[in-house]
């Protein structure tokens, strides 16, 4: 089992930026990946960037150039930084876990931006 909970979220106007992290425990030495996902209202969640135990990384298009992924060496921590922050990126966040065959999720952390 790996618990996950995010922090970093809240409220910053367009053009501003964000830092959100994820801190996993349990049975984290079994992770394989970590990522960030996001639901905006009326919408389907979506994958927003992964980056995998080797340091390999894959961002949604829409966030390409303006967020970055990274993860600690001990691979229990992991950020999204967010620059260039755009009314469109306003959704609820959620920390992702690949473990042993299973996905985790944390209980998601808000992001708005305002115009």
């Amino acid at each position: 089992q790996v618990q996950l909970v995010e922090s970093g979220g809240g409220l910053v106007q367009a053009g501003g930026s964000l830092r959100l992290s994820c801190a996993a425990s349990g049975s984290t030495f079994s992770i394989i990946a970590m990522g960030w996902y996001r639901q905006a209202p009326g919408k389907q969640r979506e994958m927003v960037a992964t980056i995998s135990t080797g340091g390999r990384t894959n961002y949604a298009d829409s966030v390409k150039g303006r967020f970055t992924i990274s993860r600690d060496n001990a691979g229990n921590t992991v950020d999204l930084q967010m620059n260039s922050l755009k009314t469109e990126d306003t959704a609820v966040y959620y920390c992702a876990a690949w473990s042993s065959g299973s996905l985790y999720w944390g209980q998601g952390t808000q992001v708005t931006v305002s115009s």
